[in-house]
């Protein structure tokens, strides 16, 4: 593999050529600060937010669109480009809401972070704001354009990893806005409900519906585990608080999906809790369901499939497993159906 050397804050680094100048810091630990670049989508380069210097050019470049060359003189964290920094925090801050306190996202937004590190105040650009409806008429999603940036980061994860391509920019200038065609609200789109947009959006423009007012990044703890809605092996975090699931986020690290997720494994999770949820086996008794121990339920099961086999015959008999088991579980499932029972009517209900 072909390499170049750059010098990036006095500092000699070598990295494959090709790579950008943002990829070269983040490998090296330098810092660069981003709002519209994710490491699995393409680089648009609009939040001008990862400029920096670069000896022979007259403007700052956006790094995550400039590749590295041989002899590259880079500085990530000079005053112009701090100064530039600032004022593209500034002029976001200008047409954004400023209800942090009460705002979903808080604690686990890009924007209030950098805006706190770059000491950014709300009253250098006064004038008109966005005054934009919120969209709650999706199920899951709640789309509020007052406080979106205009990152692409939603576009471009719906068009590239999903293949949907349900959002979009549209209308020009102080107006420009980013949603479904025509600026139809969610619920009239063809979107899937898969939620990669909100896995991927800096800020609160887009949350979940189902976690909204239920904690706050600091105060749930994160375990991963598998999907149990079919057998593909997505991975994912639930999000606890006080020991009950309230919601789900996507980790980059798993293995088999990475942060992508269907609707069933990203907003499937309100059964866990449900008051509807049976916990322990029921017999019907004088008509009415009542609790019985795991044996008296057992033993009952057993007697009815032996009295329909013997009256019936094996194969009036039929299985259908599923998808929540483990792959032992439905083993055991198919060896009962067979060997116990002597029939080969036995189904999976995520068998396509």
């Amino acid at each position: 593999m072909s390499t170049v050397t750059l010098n990036i804050d006095d500092r000699k680094v070598t990295i494959p050529a090709g790579t950008t100048v943002l990829e070269a810091c983040r490998m090296n630990n330098i810092p660069i600060p981003t709002l519209c670049h994710d490491p699995e989508l393409t680089n648009s380069g609009s939040c001008r937010l990862c400029v920096v210097e670069v000896e022979g050019m007259r403007s700052l470049s956006p790094s995550c669109v400039t590749v590295a060359t041989q002899g590259m003189q880079v500085k990530t964290n000079t005053r112009r480009v701090k100064e530039a920094r600032k004022t593209v925090l500034e002029l976001l801050v200008a047409n954004h809401p400023l209800d942090c306190m009460t705002c979903q996202k808080m604690g686990d937004c890009s924007l209030a972070q950098y805006a706190y590190e770059y000491g950014v105040k709300d009253d250098v650009y006064p004038g008109e704001r966005r005054n934009v409806c919120l969209d709650d008429s999706n199920p899951f999603i709640v789309r509020d354009s007052n406080k979106c940036i205009l990152c692409g980061k939603c576009v471009r994860v719906c068009e590239e990893v999903q293949g949907r391509s349900v959002l979009d920019f549209y209308q020009r200038g102080f107006e420009s806005l980013v949603g479904p065609a025509f600026g139809s609200d969610l619920s009239q789109s063809d979107c899937v409900l898969c939620g990669s947009c909100v896995s991927v959006c800096p800020v609160g423009a887009l949350t979940e519906k189902q976690m909204i007012g239920k904690g706050r990044p600091w105060e749930i703890k994160k375990v991963q585990t598998t999907c149990p809605f079919c057998g593909t092996g997505c991975s994912f975090d639930l999000n606890v608080k006080a020991g009950e699931v309230i919601g789900v986020t996507s980790n980059p690290e798993a293995p088999v999906n990475g942060r992508a997720l269907c609707v069933k494994g990203r907003f499937g999770t309100d059964f866990i809790h449900s008051p509807n949820r049976l916990t322990a086996p029921l017999v019907k008794k004088d008509g009415e369901f009542v609790e019985v121990e795991w044996d008296e339920a057992l033993d009952l099961v057993a007697s009815k499939l032996r009295a329909i086999k013997s009256e019936y015959g094996a194969d009036s008999i039929a299985a259908l497993s599923s998808a929540h088991c483990t792959n032992e579980e439905n083993y055991l499932m198919q060896k009962f159906m067979r060997a116990v029972i002597g029939t080969n009517n036995i189904d999976h209900c995520a068998r396509t």
